[in-house]
Parts: C-alpha cells; structure tokens; sequence
C-alpha cells in the first residue's frame, strides 16, 4: 500500500500539496479515534498529558512527519517518484548513520561498508542530477529523524498515530477554514469525487500504518526490514512504467550503488540474526544438559543408603 500511494496522490495533482498534506492531518484523526474505540485503549492519555518531556517529543514527531508527507506529496505530484523512491531506498542507511552518530552505537564492518557504498552513491546521483537530491536526502532524513525520536517515546504504533494526528489537527483545520474563506479549497470547489478522495486521505494514511503496526509484532525484525525495501521498489517501477520519468545511465549507476549497499546490509542482518538464533539454541542446550545432570545427581543421592 505504501509502494502505492503515488498512484492515490497523482489523482489529487489538481489540489496543492499543502491542501493534500492538511487533509491528510486532518482526517487521520476520526480514523484513529474510531480505532482506539473498537480497541477501548485510552489509559495512555492521561500518563502522557503529565508528562511534558514526552508530549514534546511527540510534537517533535508530528512536525517532522508533517514534514515528510508535504515532501513526498510534493514529490510525486512534480514528477519526482523516480527520486522519492530514492530517499526511502536510503532511509536505512540514514538510520544506521543515526544510530552511530546520536546513540553512539558501533557498527559491524559489513554495516559500515554499506554506509560507505550508499555515500558513494549519493556522489554519484549528485552529477547525475546535476544538484545534491535533496528530494530523496530530505525525505531519508526525515524519516530516520521520526524513527530516532519516536525511540523516546516508547508509544505503541496506533498510540504514538493518534498523539501525533491529535496534535496535527487544529493547525490543518485552521489553515483549510482559511482556504474556505479565500475561495481557495479543491474539497468545496473540485466536486464531490476530488472531496471524496481528499476525506479518505485520512484512511489511505492510517491502514498501511496500521498493518505494518499489527505485522511488526507477528514477524521477525530481519523480515519486516527486507519487506520495507518493497514500498520504495514498487514506487521505482511506478516512476519508470506509469510515469515515464527519465533513468539515464548515470542515475541506474547510482541506483545500482544504493542497491549494492542494501544487499550487503540485509546479508548481514541475516546472517547476524541466524547466528544469534544458533547461539541461542546452543545456550539452550547447554542449559538442559546441565539441568539433566543435576537432576541425576540428585536422584543418585536419594537412592543412597
């Protein structure tokens, strides 16, 4: 759904993007308030309205993603899928980059050859475009810079959604009465269908959300990574087949190089996590083995006379 969204958006490529983006704020929080309902999971608010270091950090969230929404609208209603499939492409690697440079962790040397790759790659999609690309750079990080502070708040998926969205509303209600009162709105002037599909923006935001939410709990981590790199794959194909955006030779090299990097990277979560499992089986086994020796110790010592 994710790898989709372009095709929804282009349908709105008569709207602003800065209308797109308020509905899209806007209408994510009825959506997210009906789900907390069938689910009856409020206890959260109250624990979070007390603390104010967590509620700015949830503000911090709902900017930055707002940020990232506008972009990607942006980006596909100006004919830059091609380029947005990029930023999210990279968006692993930005992460990594994070996790080294603002939570000081270390890095395997596969991981970070693969940073090293997709920093060559960015050189070389930087003469490609004949300007840095700062569509995909920008949306990569954004979206890590979401990730990273959402580690703060320790929310669960639909939780941290309807915070965020709660947070993103009135200013999006404000700014599309604003729209009203200038005769400026694509939803009261662009007929029902174009008010239609502006409302279920809302829908389109909150359902891919929250079937990666309910997957994340059911899926090991190496597969829930592998299967993010299938949003931005489907947004490529869309950029070359539906939108008929350009790939001259140097971009496919810079491409290649992203995807070079990705390929080392999943490889080596791979392998990390098959030989934590076998470490963990043998610890397992060593633990029952113990246990069995114990156990006949001291059944020996009860049958002594």
């Amino acid at each position: 759904m994710w790898g989709l969204l372009p095709l929804y958006w282009h349908l709105l490529d008569a709207t602003a993007p800065a209308e797109i983006l308020a509905h899209r704020m806007l209408w994510s929080l009825p959506v997210a308030l009906v789900i907390l309902a069938v689910l009856r999971r409020w206890g959260w608010i109250r624990p979070l309205l007390r603390q104010p270091r967590r509620l700015a950090l949830v503000l911090v969230c709902a900017l930055v993603i707002s940020l990232n929404w506008f972009l990607y609208i942006w980006a596909v209603n100006a004919g830059h899928v091609l380029e947005a499939s990029l930023g999210y492409f990279i968006n692993p690697l930005v992460s990594i980059a994070f996790g080294v440079l603002v939570l000081r962790e270390r890095l395997r040397p596969l991981q970070w050859a693969a940073v090293g790759v997709g920093a060559a790659a960015v050189v070389v999609m930087t003469a490609a475009y004949g300007r840095m690309p700062w569509i995909a750079l920008g949306l990569a990080l954004s979206f890590a810079t979401y990730g990273l502070v959402k580690k703060g708040i320790k929310l669960d998926g639909i939780e941290g959604f309807s915070a965020e969205t709660a947070l993103q509303a009135l200013p999006a209600l404000g700014y599309l009465v604003y729209l009203g009162v200038r005769g400026e709105s694509a939803f009261a002037t662009g007929g029902p269908g174009q008010a239609v599909l502006l409302a279920a923006c809302g829908v389109a935001t909150a359902v891919p959300l929250i079937c990666f939410g309910v997957s994340a709990v059911r899926l090991p981590l190496t597969t829930i990574g592998m299967l993010q790199y299938l949003a931005p794959t489907f947004q490529f194909l869309l950029g070359l087949t539906v939108f008929h955006e350009r790939m001259p030779a140097e971009r496919w090299a810079g491409f290649a190089l992203v995807w070079a990097a990705l390929a080392v990277l999943t490889w080596d979560a791979l392998r990390t996590a098959r030989r934590g499992r076998a470490e963990l089986a043998a610890a397992g086994a060593r633990a029952g083995e113990a246990a069995a020796a114990g156990a006949a110790r001291a059944a020996r010592g009860r049958v002594r006379p």
